[in-house]
């Protein structure tokens, strides 16, 4: 399936860099690398706005850095997007969106345990772009079912790329939006969303996952048909592994988990050590094994990263990359006590 365990390490893809020299390195140093987006760099970099490429009907501006969408526009462009449907390169990530996609192609990551990649999800960037009522393009029938198999497509072009790097590459599809959804304020009901995100997995290319950082309804995450699924377990820990049975379902139909675990943001960080971490994620998988999962089993489909992506601390980069460091001391620790 492409998806390793017994603890390696990856990370989120939205770093706080400015230069590209420091932030590939950082991603490279992990035992799954990927590549960067740099927001801060850019507002190419960023992830609703790399998703948006080719997109009919979008409206960036570049300078105010917004995104909206006009279903004007989106009427005059679909032709013409649909006269390209079967062209992969029409999907791809060019350079004018990310400064390191095509470096990070160009690199010889086949002796990698496996390489990720990354893209907005469809629930989160229908939730995101607004139209010229300010309405939310999910809430349009007709342009949400044809948004989904939009980014399937650009889900499956970027997993195939990657794949001729490392045969062992599978994909995020980064989906902040789903702790939203939920919510009696939505418009959005899990059966709707249910729906569309089964038709959007089957047009996706195996192996796939979702990535977030919030606080979901872990059901419906846990019964989705993904192959793994990434979390801020240091946030959300406590509710997550509540969740044992689906947990257990998850994993014994071949799921694998990437548990969060080091913060980010300086605070947080800097009251945490390797110890109290280690705590912390043995006593969830204590949990988990009161529940009746097996422990050995929680291992082998288990990924660590640090707990999500942060662009806001005052030291810039530094904290980012100490979690960095910190997540691969805390996967040695780990992966010595159980022998794996």
């Amino acid at each position: 399936m492409g998806i390793p365990g017994n603890l390696v390490t990856t990370a989120m893809a939205v770093m706080p860099h400015r230069d590209v020299d420091r932030a590939l390195p950082a991603a490279l140093s992990l035992d799954v690398p990927f590549w960067p987006q740099l927001p801060l760099l850019s507002y190419y970099e960023d992830m609703y706005v790399q998703a948006s490429g080719h997109f009919p009907g979008i409206l960036a501006d570049m300078e105010k850095r917004t995104l909206r969408f006009s279903i004007e526009k989106f009427i005059i462009e679909l032709e013409d997007t649909l006269a390209h449907f079967e062209d992969p390169r029409y999907f791809d990530i060019s350079d004018t969106y990310s400064v390191v996609y095509q470096r990070f192609l160009q690199m010889n990551l086949s002796d990698r345990v496996a390489i990720r990649g990354q893209l907005e999800g469809p629930i989160s960037f229908g939730l995101n772009i607004l139209d010229q009522d300010h309405r939310p393009i999910l809430f349009n029938d007709t342009v949400r079912s044809f948004m989904l198999d939009f980014m399937a497509k650009r889900l499956n072009t970027q997993l195939n790329r990657l794949k001729v790097l490392n045969p062992n590459a599978f994909m995020f599809v980064d989906e902040p939006g789903l702790q939203y959804i939920f919510s009696a304020m939505s418009g959005y009901d899990s059966i709707t969303a249910r729906q569309d995100m089964e038709r959007f997995f089957s047009g996706v290319e195996r192996p796939r996952g979702v990535h977030l950082c919030g606080n979901p309804d872990w059901d419906f995450l846990l019964g989705l048909d993904l192959d793994v699924l990434s979390l801020d377990v240091y946030s959300n820990g406590e509710i997550f592994v509540s969740y044992a049975k689906s947990i257990q379902r998850f994993l014994e139909r071949g799921g694998h988990l990437i548990w969060g675990i080091v913060p980010t943001n300086f605070e947080p960080f800097e009251k945490e050590s390797i110890k109290s971490l280690e705590k912390r994620l043995l006593g969830y998988w204590q949990i988990l094994e009161r529940s009746g999962i097996d422990r050995q089993m929680v291992i082998s489909r288990s990924m660590l990263s640090p707990a999500t992506c942060c662009l806001v601390n005052q030291d810039g980069v530094q904290t980012v990359e100490k979690a960095f460091e910190r997540i691969k001391e805390l996967s040695e620790v780990l992966r010595d006590h159980f022998a794996v």
